[in-house]
C-alpha cells in the first residue's frame, strides 16, 4: 500500500490536481453548479405531481399539465443557461467583462439552436441535449474574445465614454467574427453541430450509464480522495453535464409515462454512494463514537453531526483517512460495493431509478426516498447500505486501536 500510495503521488497526483484546478475545468464546474436550482425547483413540481400517495394520480390529474410547466421551464434552458454561467466565469478569470462575455456566448449557442427549415429555435438543445454544445461554445467564445482584446484587434472609444458603452464596442469585432464563423459551419456547410458534438461524446455518455463504467468513476473519485485529491471536483466538470442530461431524460421519461432509461442519473452518486460523505463514512464515524481511543473517540464524536449532512471533511483529515493504509482500503472497497448494489437493485427494478435532484447536503436514507421520488424501498436500502458500509469499516477500525494502543504500550 505504501509503494502504491507514493507510485500515485508520483505519477498521478501531480497530473490530476492539474486537471483539477485548470481554469477551463473550473469554469465548466461553476456553470453546472449554476443549473443545480433549476433542477431542484423542477424537481420539486415533479415531486408534487408524482406524490406516492393513494388516490393522488387521480385527484392532481386536472393539475397535471400546469404541474409540468415549470418543470419544462427549468429543464428546458440547462443548456443555456450553463452556456451563459460557463462563460461568465471563464470571461471573469481572463479579466474579460464577464457579462459580455455571457452575452456574446448566448447569441453564438441560440444561433446554432436555429432550424435551417423553418427558422424556429430547436428547443431539445436548449436543454439538456444542448449541454456539451454549450461547454464548447462557451470557451471558444472566451478564448477568442480574450485573443482579440489581447491582440488589439478591437474597436476601442474614449475613456470618457460610460463603460458599458466601452465593452459592447469592445466586443463588436470578436462577435462578428464568431457570428460569421459559426454561420458559415452551420448553415452554408451545413455541419449539425449539436449533432458532431453529441457523438463525440456518446462513447462515454453511455459507458457511465454501465456497471463497469460507473464503478471505474467510483474506483477513481475515492482513490483520488485516498490521497488528498479532493475526487468529486476533480472529474466534475467531465462527468456533471453527462449525469445531468441523464436526470432531464429520466424527467421526461417521468412526465411522459415512460420507463425511466438511466440508472445513474444526477443524484446517484451523491446519495446512494456517498452515504454520510464520499466513501460512506458516517458508518465509520458511527463505529469510533464508541472507540476505547479517546482520540479516535473524540474524532468521531466530533465528525457525526457534519457527516449526517454528508460532510466528511473532519473524519477524513482528522483520523486520518488520506494517505492512511488502513483507513484506505475500505474507504475505497465501500464505494464500489454501494455503486454495485444500487447499479444492481436499479437495474432489476427493485428500486426507483434518480429523477428528482436534492442538494447534495441532504441526510441519508431521506435522500434515498427523495431522489428516487418517494420511494419507501430506496431508504430501506439507505439503512441496509450504512449497515453495510458499518461491517466493512468495522474490521479496519479495530485494526487500528490495536495498533494505536501497542504502539503507546511500547
Amino acid at each position: 500500500m505504501t509503494r502504491l500510495t507514493a507510485l500515485l503521488n508520483r505519477h498521478v497526483v501531480p497530473a490530476l490536481t492539474a486537471l483539477s484546478e485548470n481554469t477551463y475545468m473550473s469554469a465548466i464546474r461553476a456553470g453546472m453548479v449554476s443549473v443545480v436550482p433549476l433542477t431542484i425547483i423542477g424537481g420539486l413540481f415533479l415531486v408534487i405531481s408524482y406524490l406516492p400517495v393513494p388516490g393522488w394520480t387521480t385527484l392532481v390529474a386536472p393539475w397535471l399539465p400546469l404541474l409540468q410547466i415549470p418543470v419544462t421551464a427549468t429543464f428546458g434552458i440547462l443548456g443555456l443557461v450553463a452556456c451563459l454561467a460557463i462563460a461568465y466565469d471563464l470571461g471573469a478569470r481572463f479579466r474579460q467583462e464577464a457579462l459580455v462575455s455571457a452575452t456574446m456566448a448566448l447569441a453564438v449557442f441560440l444561433l446554432i439552436q436555429v432550424e435551417p427549415a423553418d427558422l424556429t429555435f430547436r428547443t431539445p438543445g436548449l436543454g439538456s441535449q444542448g449541454l456539451f454544445t454549450a461547454i464548447i461554445v462557451a470557451l471558444v467564445v472566451v478564448r477568442v474574445q480574450k485573443l482579440f482584446t489581447d491582440r488589439g484587434i478591437v474597436i476601442t472609444m474614449p475613456e470618457t465614454v460610460p463603460s458599458v458603452v466601452y465593452q459592447s464596442f469592445l466586443s463588436l469585432v470578436p462577435l462578428l467574427f464568431l457570428v460569421v464563423t459559426f454561420w458559415l459551419i452551420r448553415f452554408v456547410a451545413g455541419v449539425d453541430i449539436n449533432h458532431v458534438v453529441q457523438a463525440a461524446f456518446r462513447p462515454l455518455v453511455f459507458a457511465l450509464n454501465t456497471l463497469p463504467g460507473i464503478l471505474v468513476y467510483a474506483f477513481l473519485v475515492s482513490l483520488l480522495w485516498s490521497v488528498g485529491i479532493h475526487g468529486d471536483n476533480a472529474l466534475d466538470a467531465i462527468v456533471a453535464p453527462i449525469f445531468l442530461q441523464y436526470l432531464a431524460e429520466n424527467v421526461a421519461a417521468m412526465t411522459g409515462g415512460q420507463p425511466l432509461p438511466y440508472v445513474t442519473a444526477n443524484g446517484f452518486f451523491t446519495t446512494f454512494v456517498n452515504v454520510g460523505g464520499t466513501g460512506a463514512t458516517l458508518a465509520l464515524a458511527l463505529i469510533l463514537v464508541r472507540s476505547p481511543d479517546a482520540a479516535f473517540r473524540q474524532v468521531g464524536r466530533v465528525s457525526l453531526p457534519t457527516q449526517v449532512f454528508q460532510i466528511n471533511e473532519p473524519i477524513f483529515f482528522g483520523l486520518p483517512i488520506v494517505l492512511n493504509p488502513v483507513f484506505m482500503v475500505p474507504y475505497v472497497l465501500n464505494a464500489m460495493i454501494l455503486t454495485t448494489g444500487s447499479y444492481l437493485l436499479m437495474s432489476w427494478g427493485l428500486i426507483q431509478r434518480p429523477f428528482i435532484n436534492v442538494p447534495w447536503t441532504t441526510p441519508p436514507i431521506i435522500g434515498h426516498y427523495l431522489v428516487t421520488g418517494g420511494d419507501w424501498r430506496a431508504a430501506a436500502w439507505g439503512v441496509v447500505s450504512l449497515a453495510i458500509a458499518v461491517v466493512v469499516y468495522y474490521p479496519f477500525a479495530r485494526a487500528a486501536e490495536r495498533a494505536r494502543a501497542q504502539h503507546r504500550a511500547v
